[in-house]
């Protein structure tokens, strides 16, 4: 009579669970790195999203609006007559400065006036995630549509 032993044993077990966790480890790294740069695309989609909104709103409606952008609260703000609407950050993404750059520290949100038929102001907002990989979303004054620059960790940010 055989006797048929079917199963697993502890020691097959415990070789399954460590190749797994040693294959999760060494993937980690990559995801997360992948999740950090998704984050700040996502952040620099809704700026561009943001920007170009109150643009056409000041446009199409008539009515002045104010872009306020507020480093120390990670936020951006669109005030209107009519509207009220802010902008987070996801988290991981910071906002790291506001273009143009004033020679004197200024306490509390950077404001932009947009004006119907009035011309775009120059505005960037460079943005980070926690791996330091840095964007510059800016409004082009000519076109008046806003883009995104990739930035590297030696280049300096140009209006």
């Amino acid at each position: 009579m055989k006797v048929s032993s079917r199963g697993v044993t502890l020691v097959e077990m415990l070789i399954v669970v460590t190749i797994i966790g040693l294959i999760a480890g060494i993937a980690f790294p990559a995801v997360s790195s992948g999740v950090e740069s998704l984050r700040l695309r996502s952040a620099s989609d809704s700026l561009v999203s943001f920007l170009n909104s109150a643009l056409n709103r000041a446009e199409r409606r008539q009515e002045f609006a104010e872009i306020a952008i507020s480093i120390q609260e990670n936020a951006v703000y669109l005030t209107t007559p009519s509207l009220s609407r802010e902008l987070d950050m996801p988290s991981g993404v910071t906002i790291r400065a506001v273009w143009p750059k004033l020679s004197s520290e200024i306490q509390g949100p950077r404001r932009f006036l947009l004006l119907p038929g009035g011309a775009v102001p120059r505005i960037g907002i460079e943005i980070a995630n926690r791996k330091g990989t840095r964007r510059l979303v800016r409004v082009d004054p000519m076109t008046g549509v806003p883009d995104v620059q990739p930035l590297d960790a030696s280049q300096e940010a140009t209006p």
